[in-house]
């Protein structure tokens, strides 16, 4: 990934839902101008939602997504129909396609709502108007007449879209609010063995990027030459920037003058969640034996020896509460709406979700009671390196 382009989680996340055969997919090729969606006069075509991301003016950056039918019968269509409903918790604004030639079924309706309560923006879109003739009643507020097969409003569709897309810049900084023109980063970066072979992880990306932005110099090393960069620089760093998972071994060769964190906290901020992720931190000191700990990731990737879900962190756990601990792990979209069995939940970054998505599962947490962190925080608490941490931002000590 080249670091001008948009990430998938940064992106607004468009799904279209409906009823089999309302004319989802063909609506969603018409709007992409793509084959994104296979078309078929068969009910239920679409047997999983298809993510497509791209550039789609007048909208900009997006990722859409076509469904399941809401209305899937069957046992394999109760799986779709959960996967569509997991959709609504990560997409940023719904399209509810409708048949036009029948209206608002109880179905549509049901979903409405779903998509009203969980605050998400929407426009309900009546498909196949071409059939419907003079009966077309005027459209309410969030409504529009489309026909995908004859390209009808299609381009009024998109610009209702691009309305609801959160325009210009949200003020957000990863870190270029910390720091100034001519000032000089360093980035400590292991070479990650689930990264794929020639990258850079996605924060690291996105970090770079936004010091390049502010004017900065970046300076990138592994761990096992941070001390030598540090002695070759001509003055002294402004932040030094660290994976977790060598947070206490870079903590040890940073001078005190100099700011530490790690990319992991910085994005905790930078997503609005880091007051709430150090409150969690605080349940790890309360673990008793027998507690039960969820470690759970918002992605996917084959777990390899030293994992840091399942391995390291489980392992600098019992290290430092000296309790006997019971672990469950999930992974990408599989997150428990019950959490009441948990003392603590413990989540990766986030990176590859959307922060719908992610606030989403705090909110899960919340619901049952149960404290969450992440990885770095959690790294941070285990190793006494927190309060350091988060020395950038005096506000987030207490």
């Amino acid at each position: 990934m080249g670091l001008n382009e948009t990430v998938s989680a940064e992106r607004a996340h468009i799904a279209f839902f409906g009823k089999r055969n309302a004319g989802k997919s063909s609506l969603v090729n018409a709007v992409t101008g793509q084959e994104l969606a296979v078309v078929s006069e068969v009910a239920g075509t679409t047997t999983d939602p298809v993510k497509k991301a791209m550039e789609l003016l007048p909208l900009g950056p997006v990722v859409i997504i076509d469904t399941p039918g809401i209305d899937d019968e069957g046992r394999l269509g109760e799986l779709r129909v959960k996967k569509t409903r997991q959709v609504l918790n990560s997409a940023d604004i719904a399209v509810l396609v409708v048949d036009g030639t029948k209206g608002m079924s109880e179905g549509d309706r049901e979903l409405l709502e779903i998509i009203k309560e969980k605050g998400l923006a929407y426009v309900v879109a009546f498909n196949k108007s071409d059939l419907i003739g003079d009966e077309i009643k005027k459209p309410e507020k969030n409504e529009i007449y489309v026909s995908a097969v004859k390209n009808k409003n299609i381009y009024e569709l998109k610009e209702m879209l691009a309305n609801l897309v959160k325009n210009g810049d949200d003020g957000k900084r990863i870190v270029s609010d910390l720091i100034g023109g001519g000032d000089t980063v360093v980035l400590v970066v292991p070479i990650d063995k689930a990264a794929p072979k020639g990258r850079l992880i996605l924060p690291q990306q996105q970090t770079i990027r936004d010091i390049l932005e502010a004017g900065a110099t970046a300076a990138v090393c592994r761990d096992t030459e941070l001390a030598e960069t540090l002695n070759s620089l001509s003055k002294k760093p402004k932040l030094v920037i660290t994976d977790s998972q060598v947070f206490e071994k870079v903590s040890k060769i940073v001078p005190k003058d100099i700011m530490l964190t790690s990319f992991s906290i910085l994005f905790a901020r930078y997503k609005g969640e880091l007051s709430e992720l150090v409150r969690g931190a605080k349940q790890i000191e309360k673990l008793g034996d027998g507690d039960k700990v969820l470690i759970s990731e918002g992605c996917t990737h084959h777990r390899q020896c030293g994992d840091i879900g399942s391995e390291k962190i489980p392992k600098w756990l019992a290290e430092y509460t000296g309790k006997k601990l019971e672990y469950k792990f999930s992974s990408g979209n599989e997150f428990p709406e019950d959490l009441s069995e948990f003392s603590l939940v413990i989540h990766c970054g986030g990176c590859m979700l959307t922060p719908r998505e992610m606030h989403r599962r705090m909110g899960v947490c919340e619901d049952n009671s149960t404290p969450m962190v992440n990885y770095g925080v959690a790294i941070a608490k285990m190793k006494g390196i927190l309060e350091r941490s988060l020395e950038p931002f005096e506000n987030m000590k207490k």
